[in-house]
């Protein structure tokens, strides 16, 4: 038997103070929003220019709108829509967990329009420059899905030197895809759109960025859902998929069409 790591007991709590707390998870979308808040100030005005930096910050609160209410639509429409409609209640208690990446997605492209028409702001120049920083968030998210336990891996070969043995995933090794995906989508991810940001042809070509971080996006997840263990009131799909592997299918139809349309 190889030796295997045991999961650290994180407390998904930092701070309790009476019957409030903030939570690693909760503190990693208010990162997420911050951090692609400020770069988006200051890509917004770079050549060429698409909105102010207040317009900018005006964005945030409607981004963050976006990702909440988006991303907790999403898991009940996509994941459990049967328990949620029976007890509609439980819709509301986001503090019990369960948000949608896509839902999320969905959720801030519909601000994202609002928001530009409202102010006759370009669309899709500004589509790009949001999603530039949105693999910060995701990054985090993934970090925040690892200090809860949860989301964990598929079982893991002995041999594997940092297989894992998760609380709530029995006595087997698992990868830690948690981190898998914090590295896809959020370092790598983040790192190649900020390369391709840089370039002032490809901001030019409006929906260019936008495209490949769909693109980008859905081969990360992709990648990941092989190494991570899928919903237990899932399962496998057609094909052996998971739902993560599917919903990808758009987003990577929708991103190459629009890099196609912007050349």
């Amino acid at each position: 038997m190889m030796p295997v790591l045991l999961f650290p007991q994180f407390d998904p709590v930092i701070v309790q103070i009476g019957p409030f707390g903030i939570r690693w998870y909760a503190l990693a979308y208010i990162a997420g929003l911050v951090l692609g808040w400020r770069l988006l100030r200051y890509l917004v005005r770079q050549a060429p220019p698409v909105a102010t930096a207040v317009q900018a910050d005006d964005f945030l609160t409607w981004a963050t709108l976006g990702v909440v209410l988006g991303g907790r639509l999403g898991y009940v429409l996509f994941y459990q829509p049967g328990v949620y409609l029976t007890h509609p209640g439980m819709i509301f208690a986001v503090w019990e967990g369960g948000m949608s990446f896509h839902g999320g997605a969905l959720g801030v492209a519909i601000a994202i329009v609002w928001f530009c028409r409202r102010n006759a702001i370009p669309l899709l120049g500004f589509a790009d420059r949001v999603a530039v920083g949105v693999p910060i968030g995701l990054g985090l998210g993934r970090i925040a899905n690892f200090v809860n336990g949860e989301l964990w891996g598929r079982p893991a070969p002995e041999s594997l030197p940092w297989a894992m043995i998760f609380p709530n995933g029995g006595p087997v090794p698992r990868h830690p895809s948690q981190l898998y995906e914090a590295l896809l989508e959020g370092v790598v991810l983040f790192l190649v759109m900020l390369v391709l940001s840089r370039q002032e042809r490809l901001r030019a070509r409006f929906g260019w960025l936008t495209g490949a971080f769909l693109v980008g996006y859905g081969i990360a997840r992709t990648i990941g859902e092989f190494f991570r263990e899928p919903d237990v009131f899932l399962g496998y799909l057609i094909g052996g998929v998971t739902m993560g592997q599917l919903l990808c299918i758009p987003m990577l139809v929708v991103g190459v069409w629009l890099m196609l349309r912007a050349r």
